[in-house]
């Protein structure tokens, strides 16, 4: 049988049928797809939905236990959950840097480090843990400086004074401890400069610094967050600071590089990694929240009268950063032939 246009009506209906039997089929598997996505999404709960560790590398009442202080309240804010503070010191930070590297890889536990988790593997023997392997970076908080300061009485007033004053007698410098900022930082000078220092390693940077105030030692790298208040009191004297360029917290004194050492950087820093394998999307969010919190403006007023410069990296420019950190002290730290147990 022909309709007027001469197509048999059968294969015309046979046609039409396989026509919408076809497209049944795309709708089917469309909307299989949008159910399966949805299902999937439905399974994956949104970040976070408990509270979140963030261990500390340091006891109560020091400026990586202050910084954490600071941004925990903006960061529940933020995340709708609390941040539990969980404070590990012991072996110059190792004990908390293992311990985040062993936990799960889920944004529920996150550490603030200082520089000795880029130092530590050069330092010691033995150390579990791998900046590099082990831990992806969510941002840095803080960087610091360390001051070259003297004994007022020392018969020095620049950094070029210093150097001269060290190639006809031998001078002293404390540092906070042998593996510290301020000793490496001392070592690193001794390579540039070929000087003769000698290092008097204390139980901290306090003690330390008290000692160059006394007089019994002539000089040391301090961090600017102790040497400042000393500074400004005039019971110690500044040479020069180890920032590459002149830093906010204290812009009248001059760098180490500029004073005639090229080169010349030493910053100690704080901030925050995450296991290894953490999910791309919940480093993200603890960046945002984090680098929010640092960039608020009485946070960072806060943290620059405390000597501290405010930074909030990205996450990828962070986990550079911890590796070039580790290169460059294991280069220092061959060279000085230092090693602890």
């Amino acid at each position: 049988m022909k309709d007027e246009s001469g197509l048999n009506v059968f294969d015309q209906t046979q046609w039409f049928g396989g026509r919408c039997f076809g497209l049944f089929l795309v709708l089917s598997f469309s909307l299989s797809l949008s159910l399966s996505a949805f299902g999937a999404n439905a399974l994956v709960p949104s970040y976070p939905v408990k509270p979140i560790r963030m261990i500390v590398a340091v006891p109560p009442g020091g400026p990586a236990d202050n910084l954490a202080r600071l941004v925990v309240p903006a960061m529940t804010q933020s995340l709708g959950q609390m941040v539990v503070i969980d404070n590990r010191a012991g072996a110059n930070g190792n004990m908390a840097y293992e311990t985040a590297a062993r936990a799960a890889p889920d944004g529920y536990t996150i550490v603030l480090v200082a520089a000795g988790v880029s130092i530590n593997p050069s330092l010691y023997r033995q150390v579990h843990f791998d900046p590099s392997k082990d831990f992806v970076g969510i941002t840095q908080g803080i960087a610091l400086a360390n001051i070259l300061v003297v004994f007022p009485g020392l018969p020095v007033n620049t950094l070029k004074g210093l150097i001269d004053y060290s190639r006809a007698k031998a001078v002293n410098f404390a540092s906070a401890g042998s593996g510290s900022t301020g000793h490496l930082a001392l070592e690193l000078f001794k390579i540039s400069t070929g000087l003769p220092l000698v290092h008097i390693p204390y139980k901290g940077g306090g003690p330390a610094l008290t000692e160059v105030i006394a007089g019994q030692v002539d000089a040391m790298f301090s961090l600017s967050l102790a040497a400042l208040p000393q500074i400004r009191s005039g019971k110690v004297r500044a040479l020069a600071i180890s920032t590459l360029k002149r830093s906010r917290v204290a812009p009248d004194i001059a760098t180490v590089a500029e004073s005639g050492v090229a080169g010349f950087e030493v910053v100690g820093w704080f901030g925050w990694l995450a296991p290894a394998k953490t999910d791309a999307s919940i480093i993200n969010r603890l960046n945002k929240v984090l680098v929010e919190a640092i960039h608020d403006e009485k946070i960072q007023a806060r943290l620059v009268s405390l000597g501290c410069e405010p930074v909030g990296s990205r996450a990828q420019e962070f986990s550079k950063f911890v590796r070039d950190e580790k290169e460059k002290w294991a280069s220092v730290i061959k060279q000085a032939g230092i090693e602890l147990n």
